[in-house]
């Protein structure tokens, strides 16, 4: 554990960065996930619903920078993609 101040202050923002990122990470991915299964159910309205609110997700883990901006980008071109397939 770190003797100086400064260097505890740095350990404890670091954790609350990292909870931070997992979160975001965790939601990124839960969105995919539920865009997919939207997909392979066939239903158009809820993979519509899910592409709006994964491709939101996508833009905010850029934002806050979980993921690069260029990976964000891919992702949502893969998203779409998916749909232009899937239909």
């Amino acid at each position: 554990m770190a003797n100086i101040k400064s260097a505890i202050k740095r350990v404890k923002v670091s954790e609350k960065q990292n909870l931070r990122n997992r979160m975001v990470k965790s939601q990124l991915k839960t969105a995919l996930r539920r865009y997919d299964d939207a997909l392979k159910a066939g239903d158009a309205a809820a993979a519509d619903a899910a592409y709006t609110k994964a491709v939101s997700t996508v833009d905010m883990a850029a934002t806050k920078g979980v993921i690069h901006k260029n990976a964000a980008n891919r992702k949502k071109a893969q998203l779409a993609k998916k749909c232009a397939v899937a239909e």
